[in-house]
């Protein structure tokens, strides 16, 4: 036999008490607090110390002399010095030194440039030898058809 289908009324009672459950569950969730923002720790550099000194420089940049910040008046009688030697170019510059922690002075250079290394040679290209130069056979195509 034929089952009777359920009537709309029995239909829409089952859906209302479904969202009623539905409702109900939401209702027991409580909403979670947000979180608190992570503080990162930043980490806090040493101060690094430097003192100013003052460089005598030639013209072609070559360093003539380093005098310390409140000499700046023997810096400049040294470039008098060097002027009555000869006529060429001198001038005064200040540099900032970086004082290390045992008292150990490292210049600042601009550039990658380290003054205390030796200089760089650049390498000369070598031509290869091969042993096959000998024979012109390596360099040009054989066409050696005498055989025939």
């Amino acid at each position: 036999m034929a089952r009777k289908s359920p009537s709309r009324l029995d239909m829409r009672k089952q859906v209302e008490a479904a969202d009623a459950l539905d409702e109900a569950a939401v209702k027991e969730k409580k909403p979670r607090k947000a979180a608190a923002p992570r503080v990162r720790k930043v980490k806090e550099k040493p101060e690094i110390r430097k003192r100013l000194i003052w460089i005598v420089y030639s013209g072609s940049m070559k360093e003539e002399g380093r005098f310390p910040y409140h000499e700046r008046a023997a810096a400049e009688e040294k470039i008098e010095q060097l002027k009555l030697k000869s006529k060429k170019l001198y001038f005064i510059q200040p540099l900032k030194e970086i004082i290390g922690e045992d008292g150990v002075i490292v210049p600042v250079v601009s550039g990658s440039l380290d003054l205390d290394d030796e200089p760089v040679k650049p390498k000369k290209k070598v031509a290869k030898k091969d042993d096959d130069d000998d024979d012109d056979s390596s360099s040009e195509p054989d066409d050696d058809d005498d055989d025939e």
